[in-house]
């Protein structure tokens, strides 16, 4: 057995790595995306496919991440990969989440004094790609109706052999997407990630050896795994119920239910979907690997978020889903929202339900959707194609003893955004508009985190829009008496003024001039209204937040009107030129 002191410096050790490759993704990749929104993640795993470690990266990511790293063992078992592969993936039904996530696992070998050769690991890491084909451009289309039209598909393939790219598989990615310059670019960078991480484990293996390194390893997951059981099994025993609802499909499918069942039984919890809706004809449906995923992520969020993040304290959890449903469907189901929209509604079924015998443990509902917006088309300036993708932050739930965050990316989603200045330089477009929405944050002794408005303009060129979003009919629940957040919003105004809504699932082309406003949800808040400090609804309305009506309609204090209130818009209205 590993002491505990060498344990702890091998388990931080793991992390480090997977920090260092995250940060060389960022740093080398060629898209916003990567760049500036940081919508990648890393980790590695033992030589059984297991997860060692990660980085904080996106939790829809890392807890289907396994997934794809046992599709790629499954069709590449390690006799067959040497030194210097790397096998790429983005298939939802054969590991992957959906089709612009690709995940590059790449094996790690040592080779020892004797001159053998033994597989020690493997380093992987997911990231959305702008651009991966398919019927529309940015690959995030609201109108799919099967995987086919969502962009290309990929079952495990070699990218990298024996350390040469394989120019048949490149050629074959780049030549189905619009912008095979930039594909290109990322995909280079998460090799450059990987080969850091084999680079700083291989150093593990020989500062620690290989056997002692692996004993560790081992040891390190099932503590994990006893800490997950010991907080499980600190939780009363039960079965406990929650259940809401996606708006719609953007098909005319609407009302779609979400069901969990949590049961603690002694040191572990099943999680069931069973009642949840069938798999739908829109792109909402979550693969299992997904439902999974968000279902890890809530379990850890109402035990012990420190404990470590490995293949071990997913051990206790048993995720159930029906077969056929929108949270595990059956191919060709259109998926691409399922990772980004249905991911979300799961970790609010899960959370509710946890809510219903630890409310201390959870926050009320956060804004519970990704606000995908995509726009492509043709770069008059460059004469070439784009293709711009974004999620957009919204408002997080109120929590016992703290007020939600405003304008974040809440649960599933841990990207940033693209500022504003990145965005106007790399893409035909304009931010008219970025600010918090004021009085969007639901009322509670603890009042829910506020959403955002974002207005973005065409330039000079026609594009083709498309918007995949939810919680524009059903308010983000609110707990222990606090009140619902607003529901999100979007408009299109026009060159020459006309306004109208945007249905929250839609595709669209927008002649030059137009302009999209996105007004995503706040969250819900946590506790009675009437219970909240009056000087934290005062703080609140000289910020702009709230505003004087609503502080004294929901909480009953009279604030004058005339009391100045700080600004909160970033106004972009200025001179085109």
């Amino acid at each position: 057995m590993t002491d505990s002191v060498t344990l702890e410096v091998i388990r931080n050790a793991c992390i480090a790595v997977c920090e260092e490759m995250n940060a060389n993704l960022i740093r080398t990749g060629y898209s916003p995306n990567i760049k500036e929104r940081r919508d990648c993640s890393c980790a590695l795993f033992d030589a059984e496919g297991e997860m060692i470690s990660q980085a904080e990266n996106m939790p829809v990511h890392l807890g289907a991440m396994p997934f794809s790293v046992e599709a790629a063992i499954d069709r590449f078992p390690p006799e067959t990969l040497e030194p210097g592969d790397a096998i790429l993936l983005n298939d939802p039904f054969y590991g992957g989440a959906h089709l612009p996530d690709l995940t590059l696992v790449t094996p790690v070998f040592h080779e020892a004094d004797d001159g053998s050769t033994e597989l020690v690991a493997f380093a992987a890491n997911r990231a959305h790609h702008a651009d991966v084909g398919g019927a529309r451009a940015g690959s995030v289309a609201a109108d799919s109706t099967e995987i086919y039209q969502e962009g290309l598909r990929i079952p495990p393939v070699k990218l990298f052999e024996g350390g040469e790219p394989n120019d048949s598989v490149f050629d074959m990615v780049l030549s189905n997407v619009r912008t095979p310059d930039e594909r290109r670019g990322d995909l280079r960078a998460q090799e450059a990630a990987n080969q850091t991480g084999r680079r700083r484990f291989l150093e593990l293996v020989e500062k620690y050896g290989r056997e002692t390194l692996t004993e560790a390893l081992g040891e390190i997951q099932d503590y994990s795994e006893a800490r997950m059981r010991a907080e499980i099994e600190a939780l009363p025993d039960g079965t406990y119920r929650f259940h809401d609802v996606l708006d719609d499909d953007g098909l005319g499918n609407e009302d779609l239910p979400i069901q969990a069942t949590v049961t603690v039984d002694g040191d572990g919890v099943t999680v069931d979907f069973d009642g949840t809706a069938d798999q739908t004809e829109g792109p909402v449906n979550a693969v299992l690997a997904v439902t999974a995923s968000a279902t890890y992520y809530s379990v850890r969020c109402v035990t012990d978020p420190d404990i470590p993040p490995n293949h071990g304290c997913y051990r206790p959890i048993d995720v159930q889903a029906p077969e056929g449903s929108i949270v595990n469907p059956e191919p060709p189901a259109a998926v691409v929202g399922g990772n980004l929209e249905t991911s979300q509604r799961v970790t609010d079924v899960v959370l509710g339900a946890f809510a219903e015998q630890a409310p201390e443990r959870v926050t009320a509902a956060g804004q519970g959707t990704m606000n995908n917006i995509t726009f492509g088309g043709t770069d008059p300036r460059t004469d070439t194609p784009y293709a711009f993708y974004e999620t957009q932050g919204g408002g997080f739930g109120g929590r016992a003893g703290k007020d939600g965050m405003d304008g974040v990316h809440v649960h599933m989603s841990n990207t940033m955004n693209t500022p504003v200045e990145v965005l106007e330089t790399a893409y035909p477009l304009r931010v008219r508009r970025y600010e918090l929405r004021q009085d969007s944050g639901g009322p509670g002794e603890y009042r829910g985190g506020l959403g955002i408005r974002r207005d973005i303009q065409v330039r000079d060129h026609e594009a083709h829009f498309s918007l995949l979003a939810d919680r524009h009919q059903h308010q983000p629940y609110g707990l222990a008496g606090g009140e619902p957040g607003e529901c999100g919003a979007a408009e299109l105004e026009t060159a020459d003024g006309e306004t109208g809504r945007l249905p929250q699932k839609s595709t669209r082309e927008l002649p030059p001039g137009s302009t999209v406003s996105i007004r995503t949800p706040g969250a819900g808040g946590y506790g009675d209204p009437d219970d909240r400090d009056p000087d934290a609804v005062r703080r609140d309305v000289r910020h702009g937040k709230v505003s004087p009506e609503a502080a004294r309609d929901a909480y009953g204090v009279d604030v004058a009107a005339a009391e100045p209130a700080a600004e909160t818009s970033t106004d972009a209205e200025g001179d085109d030129d």
